[in-house]
């Protein structure tokens, strides 16, 4: 629940910010209204022609007596303009974002800088951006597609049809218009679709709630062009806390010194040149190996004295098993006692 109303701030944070910003608010309406017309277009030609489709798609009812041919092709024309009319609420975002990439790269930038920090476009030129976002927003089509199949066949359940799935259709759209909407704002992150929609899948409550209002509120006539800038803003503010970018420098350890560690020194399982394996240089830390600082006795590194390297005529078969065996009496060069 947290993160379903968490979805909705940043839907009312983009919108915000365009509103605070009216020339990127008009920038980003450019390929919005591109679209619509386009849209506006092929819905049309549908309403003009779905008759005439409807009657070639049921041959079999030409022969039907009245009113069972009407009744039949008219839920078919129906069915037909619904299942347009929501098709284009999930490819408007698609189609919107491929004809105004550059736009809303541009719309996504100006949010990052406004926010503290941008991280740097991929050096990429500008056909590729487009392809990878066609390939991109096809992928994700497909998906959404197989989903809205499966949906459409429980719509005709009883009663569960005409509540629980309608419901659970517009969740679905949701989450797949989210991934869309943060698209612009991944890509510059270099991140790829299937892992956006892992991210995204581990945050459904968060993916819906930003993205369902975004389907209803495009339901409304001309609603999605105003929208438009405003989702793209806040898809951006919402990735910005869902992606890090590295841009954060990491947290000292607890009990480094202020002075932190010493550049010059081997970073962890280096080996220094010249230091036989499993022997540790003066002041390393653990797990550091190296050869003690020239003119002082060899340290003890994490793991006990340094041991005394293998003698020459030694062969592989006769290697001592443990890193670092007893001194003392009894004891022989690098071998162990015997018996130990």
């Amino acid at each position: 629940m947290r993160d379903l109303v968490a979805g909705m701030r940043y839907l009312g944070k983009g919108q915000r910010w365009v509103a605070q910003h009216g020339r990127w608010w008009g920038f980003g309406l450019i390929p919005a209204l591109i679209a619509l017309v386009l849209y506006v277009g092929v819905l049309t030609a549908l309403a003009l022609w779905s008759g005439d489709i409807a009657a070639w798609a049921t041959p079999f009812a030409d022969g039907w007596g009245e009113p069972w041919q009407g009744l039949l092709r008219g839920v078919f024309v129906a069915l037909l303009f619904a299942g347009g009319l929501t098709l284009s609420v999930l490819t408007f975002t698609a189609v919107t974002l491929l004809i105004g990439d550059p736009f809303y790269e541009s719309l996504s930038r100006a949010v990052e800088e406004s926010e503290g920090h941008c991280p740097p476009d991929p050096d990429r030129p500008l056909w590729q951006e487009i392809g990878i976002a066609l390939r991109d927003s096809v992928h994700v089509l497909l998906r959404a597609a197989g989903f809205g199949i499966l949906l459409f066949v429980l719509g005709f359940v009883p009663f569960l049809g005409q509540t629980v799935i309608p419901a659970v259709g517009f969740c679905v759209s949701g989450f797949f218009l989210a991934v869309e909407l943060t698209s612009v704002a991944m890509q510059r992150r270099e991140v790829p679709v299937r892992e956006r929609l892992r991210l995204l899948r581990g945050r459904k409550g968060l993916a819906v709630g930003f993205g369902t209002p975004v389907v209803l509120l495009f339901l409304i006539p001309f609603v999605a062009v105003v929208l438009m800038p405003g989702a793209v803003a806040g898809a951006t503010l919402l990735v910005r806390d869902l992606v890090p970018d590295g841009s954060e420098p990491p947290a000292p350890d607890e009990g480094a010194g202020a002075a932190g560690p010493d550049p010059a020194a081997p970073s962890y399982g280096q080996t220094v040149a010249g230091a036989p394996y499993g022997q540790h240089g003066t002041g390393a830390p653990s797990g550091q190996h190296g050869a003690a600082a020239p003119g002082q006795p060899g340290a003890q590194g994490g793991f006990g004295p340094a041991p005394a390297p293998f003698p020459p005529s030694q062969g592989r078969s006769q290697a001592p098993r443990y890193p670092h065996p007893p001194s003392g009496p009894g004891s022989s060069g690098g071998r162990p006692p015997a018996g130990w």
